[in-house]
């Protein structure tokens, strides 16, 4: 069985073989190593080799004769072969020979098309590559030339749109790494000029706020003239229905009317020429490609605060003023011009950018400002005594706030602050004045005005209201009551008024509020000023009799004056006087208190006079009897008197005959006191007599009325004390004294008992040493006790 399956086996991988393709023998000649009657097949194999050899040659067996037969046809077909092999390798040569030249050709032809090939492989690639080198070069010159923010543009382009498209070769790698670093030039580039556009501005923002503050001034202008034609309209119509009816208006006024147009023209007119805004001074464009740069690199809030912070530092700088900033109008000029320029900037920015600064950022800026400024102003402006100066700096504070106005900053506390120092101006000014009123005052001659015709007469008449007919009616020459000091105070009043109205222009205050302002500061300027400067000059030590009197006449008429200052004022602000809680001009009781004061030193110098003319009096209080006549001191003080008294008649009103009385008073008392003087231990009944002389001498002149106006012997009143004093001791009446004392109808009613006594004792002491009684010596006991006896009731009536 064994034999027959390995027979079955062999007889199988032999058909294999035979059917099986070459590349696939090798598993069936496995099979056959891998079995153990391989020895069996090679015998199989031998066997079969030699049936197919067999089988070989009875097929050429069979076809031999076509064997012979085709050998035959083939040796026949040799010798053609070999005839066209002949002409075929001739063919060959000339066809090589041919084709030589040729091949040369087709050679370069592939040479060509291989460069070709190459050549438009080339440009594929330098298409590629040229827009990024393109680009590349184009962001190196924006970079060269400062353009960044297009530099910027250009890099993101580079980056998202070109290198990716050449991304293989390795200058694009590179430009690829480089990209962050160039990014960041850039923005170092642009924060270099953003800082160089700071400094600029910060030293250019004097010509920038200059430039804005002279288009503020020319649109002022443009309204100024426009008001003007209808102030000028209307104070026309006010002065004419005002109608004084006196000089004031024909002459007076006319200062007012060619001065009045002029008042609010107080600057310059700028040239008309046209002034470039801030913008067009500034390239701004630094600042808005900073910004674009840092919002596209996603930095803009980094932007934003540094743009701030340096901001406000160069706020603090602007801000600070220059510590000599007072000594001229322009340093003043100079420092607003650097706020205007700041703030300017940060306006235009803030319309122009949208968020990079904010309102509330703006606003503060300008509430610091705001502060500092005026702390500045405060600060500087007290130095100032120039009331010029202070006028200069008003209108450039009016123009400086004006001007930011206009750019939409709240400048009320400026006008505020304004306020303040138009109260510093009226100080300056009352200092100024109190220097013009000095000289003024110390210059005048204290006599009055004298003229010689027609014009000069009207010169004076138009400096100072004055009227009186009977005066225009007296013949050349001819002279006012009142001295040069009364027109030229006049005048300085006015010019008062329109230094105040000066500066109260601008300052968008109502015509009442300038009106009321007015009044005030010339209040000021008449109750304490001039008020002040008059008392200086009544209370001179050398100050004469004359002058005072002139002093009461010229107040007299200052006085009378007010009620045209009044009109005067109220044609320059066209306030009615009428108006509701309407200050008054204080001038009435300013000169009524000069002249009560001019009154009362005349009474005092009066009364100094009669001292001095009493320090003379030398009385022999011992004499046995008078001379009969009166003391050469006490003539001589009557005839000054009558001469001082004569002068007296041009005073107004009761000051002559109060002077009088006053004098005669005082030389009552002064008389009085001689008689009771410590020092005059006794007196004589004929040194009581000569005494009496001199007081009748005073009585006469009392009873010559001195001064006209006295009722009846109202004078006498005067010495009425003394001479009561006098009849009771000369006339020895103690009885009736005595008897009468107390009663309102006693006949030495004025008589004071204290007074009585003193002088009684003085003639006591008299009586005793110096026997005055000796014509009574026998009574002399009884006299001697009569006098005890008075003097002890004299002390019970004490």
């Amino acid at each position: 069985m064994a034999s027959l399956e390995a027979a079955a086996e062999n007889e199988r991988i032999l058909r294999e073989i035979e059917s099986t393709d070459t590349n696939c023998i090798g598993p069936t000649l496995r099979s056959v190593y891998d079995g153990q009657e391989h020895g069996h097949f090679m015998e199989k194999l031998e066997g079969r080799i030699r049936n197919h050899d067999r089988e070989i040659e009875k097929m050429c067996n069979f076809h031999y004769q076509g064997f012979v037969d085709s050998i035959t046809e083939l040796l026949k077909v040799r010798g053609e072969a070999q005839k066209l092999k002949s002409q075929v390798t001739d063919t060959n040569s000339k066809l090589q020979d041919a084709g030589k030249e040729l091949v040369n050709s087709m050679e370069e032809l592939k040479q060509c098309r291989l460069q070709q090939r190459n050549i438009a492989a080339t440009v594929d690639k330098l298409n590629l590559c040229l827009p990024v080198l393109e680009m590349y070069n184009k962001l190196q010159e924006q970079m060269k030339a400062r353009r960044h923010y297009p530099a910027l543009k250009t890099l993101e382009q580079l980056e998202l749109v070109y290198l990716p498209r050449a991304s293989q070769y390795r200058f694009c790698k590179i430009m690829s790494e480089n990209i962050p670093k160039l990014r960041s030039e850039i923005k170092d580039l642009s924060m270099s000029d953003l800082k160089d556009f700071l400094e600029s501005i910060r030293k250019h923002s004097e010509k920038i706020g200059e430039t804005a503050m002279k288009q503020a001034q020319q649109q002022r202008s443009l309204d100024s003239i426009v008001s003007n034609q209808q102030r000028a309209g209307s104070a026309r119509r006010a002065r004419k229905e005002a109608g004084l009816g006196t000089e004031l208006e024909g002459d007076s006024s006319s200062p007012m009317s060619e001065q009045d147009s002029g008042i609010l023209d107080v600057e310059d007119e700028e040239d008309e020429e046209e002034v470039l805004g801030a913008q067009d001074l500034v390239d701004f464009s630094p600042v808005y490609r900073c910004l674009h740069i840092y919002t596209v690199l996603g930095a803009r809030d980094t932007f934003e605060n540094y743009y701030r912070k340096q901001r406000r530092k160069q706020a603090r700088l602007v801000l600070q003023p220059h510590s000599n900033m007072h000594e001229t109008l322009e340093g003043y000029r100079k420092y607003f011009n650097q706020i205007v320029g700041f703030f300017v900037v940060e306006d235009h920015i803030l319309h122009t950018t949208q968020g990079l600064v904010n309102r509330a950022y703006v606003d503060e800026l300008w509430d610091l400002a705001l502060s500092k400024t005026i702390a500045a102003l405060r600060t500087h402006s007290s130095y100032c005594t120039d009331p010029n100066l202070v006028l200069d700096l008003k209108n450039l504070i009016v123009l400086f706030a004006d001007t930011l106005q206009g750019y939409g900053f709240p400048v009320n506390q400026l006008f505020d602050m304004l306020l303040e120092i138009r109260d510093q101006y009226s100080e300056i000014l009352l200092k100024k004045w109190t220097v013009v009123f000095r000289q003024i005052l110390d210059q005048d001659n204290y006599s009055p005005i004298p003229v010689v015709s027609e014009e000069a007469y009207r010169k004076t008449a138009g400096q100072f209201p004055f009227q009186d007919p009977e005066l225009e009616k007296l013949p050349f020459p001819k002279k006012f009551p009142f001295s040069e000091f009364v027109p030229k105070v006049y005048s300085q009043l006015k010019e008062f008024i329109y230094a105040c109205l000066k500066f109260s222009e601008d300052l968008h205050l109502s015509s009442t509020e300038i009106d009321d302002m007015i009044r005030k500061s010339t209040n000021l300027l008449l109750a304490r000023t001039l008020s002040n400067c008059l008392q200086n000059v009544i209370k001179k030590r050398n100050v004469g009799l004359t002058e005072l009197v002139q002093i009461i006449i010229n107040t007299t008429h200052l006085e009378q004056s007010c009620r045209y200052l009044e009109e005067f004022i109220t044609n320059i602000t066209n306030v009615p006087p009428e108006t509701v809680q309407a200050t008054k001009l204080y001038g009435t009781s300013t000169f009524k208190d000069a002249r009560h004061a001019a009154e009362e030193e005349i009474y005092t110098n009066l009364n100094q006079k009669i001292d001095q003319f009493l320090q003379l009096a030398d009385y022999d209080w011992m004499a046995a009897q008078g001379r009969g006549e009166a003391s050469d001191y006490l003539s001589d003080l009557i005839a000054f008197l009558c001469s001082t008294f004569t002068v007296f008649t041009h005073l107004p009103g009761k000051v002559a005959q109060t002077a009088c009385m006053s004098a005669c008073k005082h030389l009552s008392t002064s008389l009085l006191q001689l008689l009771l003087e410590s020092e005059v231990k006794q007196i004589s009944m004929g040194a009581l007599q000569q005494f009496n002389i001199d007081v009748k001498e005073c009585e006469r002149f009392a009873r010559s009325g001195p001064v006209p106006g006295f009722q009846g012997d109202t004078l006498l009143l005067a010495f009425i004390d003394l001479r009561q004093l006098l009849d009771l001791f000369i006339q020895w009446d103690w009885s009736t004294y005595l008897a009468d004392y107390g009663r309102p109808t006693c006949k030495y009613l004025r008589v004071n008992p204290n007074t009585a006594l003193a002088l009684l004792e003085k003639m006591k002491d008299t009586s005793r040493k110096n026997n005055v009684f000796a014509q009574f010596r026998k009574n002399e006991r009884d006299k001697q006790k009569l006098i005890d006896t008075v003097v002890k009731q004299l002390r019970s009536l004490i």
